[in-house]
Order: C-alpha cells, then structure tokens, then sequence
C-alpha cells in the first residue's frame, strides 16, 4: 500500500516580509487597499520532501490561495466560514499531483500590518480625490456630459460597498486570509475536503479543547498511517471530529476493480450537471471530443475543478493529451492566446473575457450557465437517444438539472453565442421508472424527451437490468450516493464508445516494423488507422462527427497504444476498453458477432455498482486511530499554528501488518460479484468436457442461425429499399432517430454477416478479416488460369490499363480515333479485387473487403462472385473444417439464392461510401453522323452527388478517351461546349455516354441539338441531364453501336427539347404538368435514402419542369415570322421584361400613379426580381443558346419564388398580347388560374440548385 497523503501545507502572510503586491494579480493600484491581492508564502510544509512528489513551492503557494491574500474586516462575511477547493499541478515528466485548500481568515494583530494597511488606505483616498476635483473642473469646462469616474476609479454607488471597501484602524478589526492544504497524488475529494474542515474546527480556542488530540497527531495521522487500499479493496480511516468534544469521525476509501470497474474517480459529476444541467454537459462533451479550445469561467475554484475534471474523465478511453489547467489565476489570461487545443479554468469575476480567436473556442460561464459553442459543430452521435438516457440516470439518482428541452432544438443550442436558461425552473421529476409503472399517468403529449425515455425503459425492461430504486438496502450517505452516480454516468457514456467502436480493432493497420523503436519513430508518417473504411459502416448522419474525431490526437493515441499492446506496453484504459468490447461481444452471441449501429443503452452500471457498494458498506481494513505524538498539551490560541516540524518530518517504523483487517468472509462476496459480471466468459472454458455429439448438434444449430439470419437481412434489406411501410427494427429494438435503419447501416450488417459465414470453421486464422484471407487465397490460386486474368493479378494499375487496352483493340475497327464504341466491362471478381487493392483510402483487410463486398453489390454481382469463391472445392477443403458452414451444400445453395434477390434493387453503397477514391471515367460522344468532328476546342464538366470536375478537355479527334477524377457519386449532369474556332466548328451531337470504370455504372445524357453559332438557336454550350442505363439496355445500346443500327435519341429526351411539330391537347399537358408538381414535392418530402432520382433530373430531365413548361409556353405561341428567322420562347421573355423595366421607370418618376395597395408592391417586386434574373443570366454564359437560357431561368426562378408570381404580370403585358393566341395558357383565364395554382405547392419548397445548373448565379439573399 502506498501513502494516502504526500504532504500537508500551511500557505499565508509571513510577517517578516510585510505586505507585497502580489505578482500574478497585476496592477491592481486603482482598487482600494482591502481589494488588492498580497503576496503569500509558503508557512511551512511537512514533510520536507517526497521523493516521489518533490514539493513546489511555487505552484503550491499559488493555487493554494489563488486570490493572493487579501484582507477583509469584521464587515464582511467571508471571515465568518472557511472554503474549500481543490487543484491540479501538472509536473515537468507529465505526471499529475492533486491539491486540496482550506482556505479562512485570522485575525491581525500585527502592529505593523496594521498600520501598513491605514497607509495604503490613506493614500488611496488621497489619490481618489485629486481625480474627483480634476474630473469636476472638467465637467465644468466641457458642460454637463457625465458624472462617472473613470472606469478604474469608479467607485461604487452602493454606499454599503463602499463602506466594506474602506479600513479604519480606530474601529476596524482587520483579517488575512491562510490556507491550510494537503497533497495527494491520488485524488480522494470526500475525505481531504472532511479532514482539512474537521482539522480547522480543532483549533484549540478554548480550555476545554486542550484535552482532546493535538492538531500534530491528526496530521502525523494522515500523512504516516493511513494507506491507500489496493484494487478491489476498501478502507476505513479515522479523522478529527467536528468538534473538540465528539468522537473521531471517519470515512471509507475504495479502489476499484481492474479491469472490471472505471479507474477511481471522487469528484461529485453531480453538481456539474446542477450547474449546467444535460443538454451543455454534452455539447461540452463533445467539444472535447473534437478538441476544441475549451474556456471555462468560474469565480469558485472548485466549481472549476470539479467541472474539469468531471468532463475530462467522460472522455474514456480516450485521454485529453492536449494543455489542461483547471484553475487559471486572472493575471494569466494571456496563456489563452495558445493557438492550441487546451482546457482552461479561468478563476475570475469578469465575464468579458477577450480571446484572440473565438472560432474553435467553447465558452462556458458556470456561474450564469451560458455557453458559446465554435462554429459549424458536428453533434453526436445518437444524440436524442443518449440525452434521453443521461436523464433516466438522473431520475434514478433523483438529480433535479434544469430541463432546456421545450425552449431549444439541437440547431439552436449549436449556434454561435448560445446562451442557455438559467436553473430557476426545476424539471418535473420523469424518469425510466415511472413510465414502466402501469399506475403512473401518462406523460404529456408532445414532450419528444418523455417519448425518448419510454424508448430507452423499454429497451432497458427487456435486457434484465433491475429498475427498481429501493433495491439497496444500505443507508443512504451524500458520498455514496455521488459515487453510483459517478459510476452510472461514466458507465453510460463508455457505453456509447464501446458501441461505437466495437469494431475497431478490425480497421488497425499493424506495422511492418518488428522492432519497436523503428516504428516510434516512423509513426507520423505512417498510416495505422483504415478511417476510410471504419466510416463506411458508419450511419450517413453520424459520419461528420466521427471523421472529424478520428483525426484527433485522442483517438490516435489510442490505436498507438493498441500497436504498443504487442511489445507488452499495455495502457490501462486500453484494456478496460477492450475488456468491454469483448464482453458486449459475449453477451451477444459470440467473439465474432458484430452488432447493428444502433442505439443501445448501458447494462453495466448494474453489476459495477454492486462491487462499489459492497465495498462501501464492507470494508477490508482499518486504519491505526489517531495517538497523541506531542509531548506537552497544546497552547490555547486562536490562529492555525505553525506544528512541530522535527517530530512531522520523521517517518515512523510502522508494520504493515499490523493494520486492522476485516473478516476473511468478506473477501469471499467480491469475488462471487466479480465472477457474476463476467460469467460468461467462463462458459467458452467448459466446453472441451462436451461431448461430440453435443458439439455438431450446436454447430448444426449454429449453421441453421447463419441460413436464417442470411434471409431476414436479405428480406430486410430488400423491404428497406424497396420503401415498405412496414419496415421494424431487428430483435434488438433499437431506437433510431429516422424511423427505419439506414442503407449503410443495413449494408454494413450484411459485410459483418458476410465475416461470420466465412469465420465458420477455419482451420486456421489468417487475417483479421476471414473474407479477405480467403479472397487473397482465391487470388493466388487463380492468378495463372488464363492469360486475361494474370493481367489483372500484375501491379494493379498496369493489369487495369492493360485490360482496357486489350478491349479497345479490335481488329474490326477501321479507324479508332473516330470510333464511338464502348468496350465490353469486365464482371470477373478478381478485377474488382484489384480495383479496391488499389484504392489507396483503405488500408487494412477488413475494409478492404468490406469494399469489395460494397462494390460486388452495387454492380449486382455478389452471388455471382460468391459462388465463384465456394466453387473452389480444393481451397475450401484446404482452408475449412468439414462443419464449416461455407462446405455444408445445401445450405450454402440457399445462401446465395437469398443474396441473389438482392439484384432486384438498385445500391450505391460503394460510389456513396468512398469520396475521396479516385475514380477513371470513360466518355464515348456520338455525333448525329457517324464519325463527324468539330474543327473547335471542345470540353466537357461531369457533375455528381459528392463533386463536380473541372473543364475536362476533349482529346483532338476522339470521340472516346478517359479521365481520372476523385468520385464523383452518382452522376448527375454533364456540361458540353466548344469555342467555336475553326472552319467546321458546327456539331450535331446525339447523345454522351459516360462509364464508371470501376463500378461499370454507364450513364446516357442525350443531347440531339447543334452545338456552333448561327445554326438552331446559337448554343455553343448545352445541358444535358444524365439517365443511369440498366444492364439489359446498356448490352442493346452496346450490341446497337457495334451493328450500326440507328439509335438517334427520340425527341422528348433531348436536352433541351426544340419546338415541338406535334401539338398537345391542352388537357394533356395539365395532366403532364400535374404529374410532374407533384414529383418534385413528392421527392421534396422523402428521406434522402428513399430518393430514386435527383432534384436535377425533376427539373431538366426528361418529362421534368423545364419540358412541361416549354409546352404551357409553346402553346399559342405565334413562333413564325415571314421574313425572319422564327421567334423562340427566350424573344418572348425578353420582351417580357423590356416591358416590365419601362413599367418601372414610369414607377419611380412618378408617372404613374402610385398605389399603396399590397398587390401592387408585390408587382413591383416581382417586375424587378425577373428583371435581375433575365439581365444575371445574359451576364453569365455568352455561350448559352436561346433554349439553355430558358431553362436556366425556369430553374431559377423556381429556386427564388418567382414561378407562378410571375405568371399574372406576363399575362397583362403587351408582349403577351402580340406574341399569343387566345387558346394560350397566359390569355385563357381558366387556363392561367390552373396554371398558378398547380404551380404555388413549389412555393413552400426550399430548392438547392447544383452549380452545373446555376452557371455560378448565387440567390440575391446569399449577398444579404
């Protein structure tokens, strides 16, 4: 057993050195004498020195009395009682010492000081005067402006202040604060903050208090004889009383259990959730977790250092490894300049507090419990559901926090200078309990948190954990109870990183460096976490606050200590941590099961608090009880004295052995709560003694669960993307915020089940990841079959290139360079092998063949693939056990066929998974004649979900050529234009087509219009909005090019559509426009995982708004002029606003008369909206046709609100009337009321418009 305490302190005025300003506190001359801060010293401290905790002086006399001395008279309240607080000093090696200050006033009967003080006073007033008479002439001379002082003379205007401000030597009795202290290096809260008031209420002021324990014994007590327990053992230990008449008093110490319990934590977590209540706890938390500069304030040091250290300790596993102090004195406010992460307790009453950047920065006032979150903050995950949960917890242990719920939205509360609700209203006592109790009544309607927690009592009921708050027998103590909260919350929050990170292991990339050292100092440069493929199983909503936490310093610390883990430097929190992963993985089902993403709360706390209570109410030892050590009976004084330091610096000769042990019986109950917490880990040592046949009945058992699991994901899947109503969580009844799991979290479910079906029956583990090892295997096995496939097997880039080039090659081709044609994609599993082996964001197994698995479902090839894998006979035998799920032939037939239906719908999962791969895109341009070029510089911009390439230049005389582009998603349009140089700079295009080299995803963008000035309507650049080919159409498309059968794009799908020579029935395009609305709010309102199609698509795609406008417009519409070339749409809406500017013309001289009416200023807006509209778009593309800038200004005009405002100005126009016939929609007054009422829905959608499509033209309220 090592020492409770290092040393015990006495830190305040030393009389021989006199009154000093005190150094950290500043210039403090404008304050009157009793408001500055003195120097203090150090009075004495006992023992000299430890040699495993070397005292500073300096930093101990600093924190010990933060504040400097100051000095008070009989006015104020402060001398009456002492205070307590604790801190932190962080050595040079890093290593972390505790302290704990007691800190009171005495009185000074110093002549000396006295008088010293009457000085300062006098001269202070003095000073004060002069700048009064100075200020009075000054308002004298410049007239009554102001009656303030200046603000570092103001005085105060309550005349009670001024009175506690000022000293008086007649009348005044004068007081100086002093600390007494103690340091530990562990930190137990309770019992130092018990010992130091107890302590001080033992001061021997009266005769009758001289007969009890000298201030000396209680000291030598502490320092000498009292031990700190070991793991899994408690302590009872003997303090003074707290008063000189009553018995010793005494308190339990306790060390948990490693690794089965959270290291010993004693600050109360309670009150820091008092003080700022769930909701700041967790933005603070997660803060932290990014590593933001994080500023707390506070004028009490120990509401900083509980908070502090309350926060810090949430974060485990991880450790904050950036600057930490606690208790930052005023004077140094400059150490927040530090342009790096930190955590800071500034100790003062100012609430303006200048930072040099407030960007990264988390302020948190704790005294008013306002905060200032950083900009842009990711939340955390599951945040509803684990909100939900810290309240359940807070209901248990009856901790009353302040409910912000009804006033804020997570949006609100992540906003800059967020100030939060004060904690005057207390929330209405809700928790898991009451809602499982049928008797209770319902909870209010609409409170999202009360629904939440019917949730989480629901999950919590079915997973056995009792509920129940009477449960403990043992008397309730304000310790003890702060210890099962501490346990309950820190439980609670390890649980969500152990459900988070459940998997990580997997994703580590170990070194190839055996020594040591090597690797150390090659670490920076190496990668040694697959975060590419760790955040592709993640939930889309959760991926932005954990790709931003895996670049912290935290998590790398912890996969560096992981690595250490196998040159045996193993880290403490590391194997809590693992212990826990391995245990969840226990519990359900197995070393290999790896859970859904889904929310679950925590089952351990139940069983931990078990062995903390226990503890506290069984004690395994005493300590020696407190012996006179002194001599003679201590003097009757009234000030703390200095003690003997001869007798306390001596180190008694004590025997160990000789402390008090507890009855060997209640050893005995530990070990059977420590057995029943990790019971199941003793089932897997058990089954050697069962006998064979029991064995291949359970794996026959266990092959049937693979088979039936197979089917309901499959099924699952299926309903899922299929849209199903009827979609329920899995058997685990998770909470999940959207309703239905997501497709990621669905897709990586299926690579977990993937991982056991080929974990089953190994002969030998090869990899982390069984899947892979297997795949590499195939690989090696198969590398020489044929010629084509070897090439695949050779450096990957090579066998790639060399792939394609062997396709492109054809000896039926007269003339490549003006060949159109598409080579054939290869389906074969060993080309998307090496495609993910040269991805080069994945790094390990695991994601590696979570890659190939996301990359063989998207292009419908998984049970293809698969059942080429299990055809290898003879690697199988040479790799599984004859039980093994992967030999059994039935089964295995039925396993593919389920996998199989997966065909019949449409995954993105690997092009939405992996932004930042770098993709080859194959373009093949078919010109309206076979074979025909332009003379000018062409180009082309792709656009997708994820990113839009630059201007790609288009080789010279090809009509097909590649490119390399990080991942693009799913490809949406595609800009193609020329410069118009050249003698034959006129193109005819008929369609594109665009091939993801990886994935084979071929998309057609069709097009069918002339590119070049003077032909069809002068467009050099067009828009052409991509359609994603099925399988069997993009083979007809293929087969179509190759037999030259004539596949022009139809009319109606090209992009944009010229005037139509079929004229459509009115109704008919009512109808069309109708279906069309009604599409685009449809999409509007769908999750995005339920989108089928883009924003894009609805608009300018084929049957999309722009197409059914250009009918409702063409309609009527008097196009052909005799002698001239014939109107288009885009003459008529320049007319439009030709007219409109001259109408507002007339508007602002006044020529018009004016009208006050409502409708009238909507008129003038929207006059002056389509004007700034028309005249954006003639300035930003001179390379628009007529027909490009039409549907540009259909596009904006529904992203600003102008579509059907619009529509009664341009029927009243002159332009109008010249322009259409009667029959039109804009003169039809049923037709137009139609049209404006069928079109006002879009009027409540907020549109985003993709760059391709804007042509950079930003929404006027983006420059407001």
């Amino acid at each position: 057993m090592s020492r409770f305490a290092d040393y015990f302190v006495i830190c305040g005025l030393d009389f021989n050195s006199g009154l000093e300003p005190d150094k950290f506190s500043g210039d403090n001359l404008h304050a009157s004498p009793l408001e500055r801060s003195y120097k203090n010293k150090v009075l004495a401290h006992y023992p000299n020195n430890v040699s495993t905790n070397p005292f500073d002086a300096s930093a101990v006399c600093m924190l010990c009395l933060p504040n400097g001395l100051r000095f008070r008279t009989q006015k104020h309240s402060v001398t009456q009682a002492p205070t307590f607080h604790s801190f932190l000093i962080t050595r040079e090696d890093g290593k972390r010492c505790y302290g704990f200050s007691l800190i009171f006033y005495e009185e000074v009967r110093n002549r000396d000081i006295c008088t010293a003080m009457q000085t300062l006073q006098a001269m202070y007033v003095t000073e004060l005067s002069s700048c009064l008479k100075i200020k009075a002439v000054q308002e004298i001379q410049n007239g009554p402006q102001t009656r303030s002082l200046p603000k570092h003379f103001k005085l105060s205007s309550n005349p009670i202040g001024t009175a506690l401000g000022y000293y008086d030597i007649t009348k005044d009795k004068l007081f100086v604060s002093k600390s007494i202290g103690i340091i530990t290096q562990i930190p137990y809260v309770h019992a130092t903050k018990l010992f130091l008031e107890n302590l001080y209420r033992c001061i021997p002021k009266r005769s009758s208090s001289v007969n009890t324990l000298s201030l000396d014994s209680f000291v030598f007590n502490i320092l000498y004889e009292v031990q700190l327990p070991t793991q899994g053992k408690s302590i009872l230990i003997h303090l003074p009383p707290s008063d000189p008449q009553l018995p010793l008093g005494n308190v339990v110490l306790q060390c948990p259990v490693f690794p089965l319990e959270l290291p010993h934590f004693d600050f109360p977590v309670r009150c820091m959730f008092l003080w700022l209540g769930v909701d700041i706890v967790i933005q603070l938390f997660t803060c932290l977790l990014l590593e933001n500069q994080v500023l707390l304030r506070s004028a009490d040091c120990q509401r900083l250092m509980i908070v502090a250290e309350g926060i810090t300790t949430l974060l485990f596993p991880f450790t904050w490894p950036h600057v930490y102090v606690p208790i930052l004195p005023a004077s140094l406010e400059h150490f927040l300049d530090a342009p790096v992460p930190f955590v800071m307790g500034l100790h003062t009453t100012t609430e303006n507090i200048k930072m040099a950047s407030e960007a990264s920065l988390c302020y948190v006032d704790l005294d008013k419990c306002k905060v200032q979150l950083p900009e842009e903050m990711a939340a955390f995950p599951h945040l509803d559901a684990f909100n939900a949960e810290i309240w359940a917890a807070l209901d248990k242990h009856t901790v009353h926090v302040p409910n912000s719920e009804n006033n804020r939205s997570w949006q609100e509360i992540t906003s800059r200078s967020c100030i939060l609700p004060g904690r005057s209203l207390n929330r209405r006592k809700l928790s898991v309990h009451d809602t499982i109790e049928c008797d209770r009544p319902p909870s209010p309607p609409g409170s999202a948190r009360s629904e939440a927690l019917q949730r989480i009592a629901d999950i919590v009921r079915r997973t056995g954990v009792t509920l129940d708050r009477n449960e403990t027998t043992q008397p309730s103590d304000s310790y003890i109870e702060d210890l099962r909260f501490n346990n309950s919350i820190r439980e609670i929050f390890l649980n969500r990183f152990v459900h988070i990170f459940q998997s990580y292991e997997n994703f580590i990339i170990l070194p190839n460096q055996h020594d040591k050292d090597d690797w150390f100092n090659n670490r920076d440069s190496v990668q040694n976490f697959d975060k590419a493929a760790f955040l592709s199983d993640q939930p889309e909503q959760h991926r932005l606050f954990l790709w931003r936490f895996l670049e912290t310093q935290m998590f790398a610390t912890l996969i560096d200590n992981k690595i250490l883990s196998m040159w045996g430097e193993n880290d403490n929190n590391l194997i809590i941590f693992d212990n826990r992963i391995k245990y969840l993985k226990q519990r359900y089902g197995g070393e290999n099961l790896m859970r859904s993403l889904t929310y679950e709360p925590c089952t351990s706390a139940h069983e931990t608090q078990k062995l903390l209570d226990y503890r506290m109410a069984n004690p395994d030892f005493e300590s020696p009880m407190p012996k006179e050590i002194l001599h003679h009976k201590p003097n009757i004084s009234r000030y703390f004295p200095l003690l003997d330091e001869e007798i306390l610096n001596k180190s008694p000769v004590v025997n160990k052995g000789s402390i008090p042990r507890a009855n060997a019986h209640k050893k005995v109950g530990t070990k059977m709560s420590v057995l029943t917490i990790d019971k199941t880990a003793m089932k897997s040592s058990n089954s050697q003694d069962v006998s064979p046949a029991l064995l291949a009945q359970a794996n026959w058992t266990f092959v049937e669960k693979l088979l039936k699991d197979c089917k309901s994901k499959t099924k699952r899947m299926l309903l899922a993307k299929l849209g199903a109503e009827g979609v329920t969580l899995s058997s685990n009844n998770a909470v999940d915020n959207s309703g239905a799991v997501e497709e990621s979290t669905l897709v990586a479910s299926l690579c977990d089940f993937l991982e056991r079906v080929w974990s089953h029956g190994l002969q030998r583990k090869r990899g982390k990841s069984a899947l892979w090892s297997y795949l590499l295997a195939y690989q090696e096995q198969h590398k020489h079959s044929t010629k084509i496939e070897n090439q695949y097997l050779s450096p990957v880039e090579m066998s790639r290139l060399a792939l394609r080039l062997e396709n492109w090659t054809s000896p039926s081709t007269e003339n490549k360079s003006f060949s159109s044609e598409m080579p054939p994609f290869p389906e074969s599993l060993l080309f998307d092998m090496a495609n993910v082996q040269a991805m080069s964001d994945v790094k390990s197994g695991v994601g590696m063949a979570r890659a190939w698995v996301r990359l063989a479902l998207e292009k419908k090839q998984l049970s293809k693939h698969l059942n080429a894998l299990l055809s290898d006979h003879n690697l199988l035998r040479s790799m599984y056990k004859r039980s093994a799920f992967a030999r059994c032939e039935e089964e295995r037939e039925q396993f593919l066929v389920h996998l199989l239906s997966l065909n019949a719908v449409d995954y993105f999962c690997f092009t939405s998974t992996y932004p930042t791969t770098v993709i080859t895109y194959r373009v093949a341009i078919f010109p309206s004649r076979k074979g025909t070029m332009t003379s000018a510089n062409v180009w082309v911009v792709l656009s997708g979900t994820l990113s839009e390439t630059q201007r790609v230049p288009i080789p010279k005389s090809l009509l097909n050529f590649e490119f390399r582009h990080q991942n693009l998603g799913v490809l949406t349009t595609l800009r193609i234009g020329h410069d118009n140089t050249g003698l034959s700079a006129k193109w005819l295009i008929d369609y594109i087509l665009v091939r993801n080299e990886i994935t084979g995803h071929t998309y057609k963008f069709p097009c069918g219009r002339w590119l070049g000035r003077g032909v069809d309507d002068g467009s050099t650049e067009r828009l052409l909005v991509g359609n994603l080919l099925k399988k069997q159409v993009e083979r007809d498309e293929i087969a179509n090019i190759k037999t030259g059968t004539s596949v022009h794009t139809l009319p109606r799908c090209r992009s944009p559509a010229p005037p139509r020579s079929i004229e459509l029935k009115p109704s008919q395009i009512q109808h069309m426009l109708g279906d069309c609305v009604n599409r685009i709010v449809k999409w509007h309102y769908r999750r995005g995982s339920e989108r089928h199609t883009t924003l894009t698509a609805l608009l300018c795609g084929e049957s999309g708004l722009v197409h059914c406008l250009e009918l409702v417009f063409l309609l009527g519409f008097k196009s052909a002029r005799l002698f001239a070339r014939n109107h288009y749409l885009w003459d008529y809406f320049v007319r439009v606003k030709e007219q409109f500017e001259v109408d507002l013309l007339e508007q602002g001289s006044g020529s018009r008369t004016s009208s006050l009416e409502r409708n009238h200023q909507e008129t003038v807006a929207v006059w002056r909206c389509y004007c700034h509209l028309i005249d954006e778009i003639h300035g930003a593309s001179q390379a628009l046709g007529k027909d490009g800038k039409f549907q540009l200004f259909i596009c904006l005009s529904v992203r600003e609100h102008l579509l059907h405002r619009m529509l009664l100005p341009m029927a009243i126009c002159r332009a109008t009337m010249d322009m259409y016939e009667e029959n039109s929609f804009l003169r039809n007054r049923g037709l137009l009321t139609f049209l404006r009422q069928i079109l006002l829905p879009l009027d409540e959608l907020d549109v985003v418009l993709e760059n391709s499509v804007t042509h950079g033209i930003s929404s006027p309220s983006t420059h407001t």
